[in-house]
């Protein structure tokens, strides 16, 4: 019988950098290949050597297109992997938009850095380039859900929806007389876009997301809440300025402003989505009805009043001008985008409003604002924090515990082994002793590059 392998690349004991290799015989399989994010020990490792030589992988599985899940893939095929990145249909034209953007910003931020000098190293240079995503995206292969597609000799997976974000999916891999489940990132229950996680009812061993493991979302009513964070701004006179995330949270917040104003709540105000990955982005949900839960005459009306900016100039304008307005822009946790911009010019405006509606990872600029950081740096410069924070907490496409819990409940056994990845200490440590007392299940918690012999 051969022996299987499992290895945690990334995505343990953090919410980035998402990598999971299995092992069989001489074939290597990486699940998912995430950038790290927030922290600067985490992304100095997107810069370290490999921990697996590029060119003995044989193939990625890719469960969603979010950068800390796909954001190394150009990396990898730079330094010599050649194989086939397996994923959904919509997930690859999600991810094309994702990496195309992660390569401009680098760019960018390297460029500025050197112009102004205020890069700790001699030359900043950008992890990758443009060219490196051209070369990546020529190895993509996409499947629809539950087609089996074979890898090699004992070696087969299926991809199902999990509910996440659009074409999202969980991973059921054969491994010889093994089943192997990877979570992806499961969903909410009641998901606003799309149709909740499948569900499974067996595994040998499940290697489970661990996000929001310690907390159950409020129940807050979003789109009241977001009416009464839109009426205090104006009120102000003030700019509602949301990082947003632009798969997923983008077209929820639009849809969320469709329906204030379909109910005729909504007050007149200028809506800008500034953001050429959240527009694009946006025209993918467009092409993909199918795959998603909502009616067709929500499809055709619900981005119509929204302002659509790719055009910088055109973005630079908006920017400066003070009149009340909301803005949705990335990114989400205000690593970088056209946020920060708004940012750099409004925040130290109390008239303002800065509304989160997604996890904020440690060690970005999200987490700090969000925790009550008096001031933060943009393009070099520090800048006081005087606008109003707002927070809608349950808006976000993490099943919480209780979610979590119901899915695993699905299953008619306990697998041999469930790992906990993608979460932080306190979090995946919380959900571990919720799992232990709920189902008795054994449950690890994998430290990084630890690995398991299944």
């Amino acid at each position: 019988m051969e022996q299987i392998r499992l290895q945690f690349l990334g995505g343990a004991g953090t919410v980035t950098g998402s990598k999971t290799l299995i092992e069989s015989g001489d074939q290597k399989i990486l699940i998912d290949c995430g950038l790290f994010q927030g922290l600067k020990d985490l992304r100095l490792l997107n810069r370290a050597e490999f921990p697996v030589a590029p060119t003995t992988i044989d193939a990625i599985i890719l469960t969603h297109a979010h950068l800390d899940h796909c954001g190394y893939i150009p990396v990898l095929v730079k330094n010599g992997f050649k194989g086939v990145i397996h994923c959904t249909e919509p997930t690859k034209a999600l991810t094309e938009i994702i990496l195309k953007d992660s390569a401009k910003i680098q760019v960018e931020d390297a460029d500025r850095a050197n112009r102004k000098s205020y890069s700790s190293h001699d030359k900043a240079e950008p992890l990758y380039k443009p060219e490196d995503v051209e070369l990546a995206l020529t190895q993509f292969s996409t499947h629809e859900y539950g087609e089996w597609v074979i890898l090699g000799e004992g070696i087969k997976f299926a991809l199902h929806n999990n509910g996440h974000i659009l074409g999202s999916a969980l991973v059921e891999m054969k491994v010889h007389s093994k089943k192997i489940i990877f979570s992806g990132d499961i969903g909410r229950a009641k998901p606003m876009l799309l149709y909740p996680a499948k569900k499974i009812e067996e595994a040998d061993y499940l290697i489970m997301e661990s996000t929001y493991g310690d907390r159950i979302h409020d129940t807050q009513n979003i789109k009241e809440d977001l009416l009464r964070i839109i009426y205090e701004t104006l009120e102000r006179k003030g700019i509602l300025m949301i990082p947003s995330f632009a798969v997923e949270r983008a077209q929820e917040i639009i849809y969320l402003l469709y329906l204030l104003k379909e109910e005729g709540r909504l007050p007149k105000i200028p809506i800008y989505l500034d953001s050429p990955m959240g527009v694009r982005s946006t025209n993918v949900y467009d092409e993909y009805p199918t795959w998603q839960n909502l009616p067709k005459v929500h499809f055709d009306e619900m981005y119509d009043d929204v302002h659509f900016i790719e055009n910088y100039e055109t973005s630079r304008a908006i920017v400066e001008d003070k009149k009340p307005k909301i803005v949705i822009a990335g990114s989400g946790m205000l690593e970088g985008g056209r946020i920060l911009h708004y940012l750099n010019n409004h925040i130290e405006n109390p008239d303002n409003t800065v509304l989160f509606c997604g996890f904020q990872a440690v060690g970005t600029r999200g987490r700090a604002m969000l925790h009550g950081e008096k001031e933060i740096k943009f393009f070099g410069d520090y800048k006081k924090v005087l606008c109003h924070i707002e927070s809608i907490s349950s808006m976000s496409a993490h099943g919480d515990q209780q979610e979590m819990l119901d899915w695993m409940s699905n299953f008619k056994k306990a697998p041999t082994k469930v790992f906990l990845n993608h979460g932080e200490p306190h979090q995946t440590d919380t959900f571990r002793v919720k799992i232990k007392s709920t189902f008795n299940w054994d449950v690890v918690v994998p430290q990084m590059l630890e690995s398991f012999h299944l």
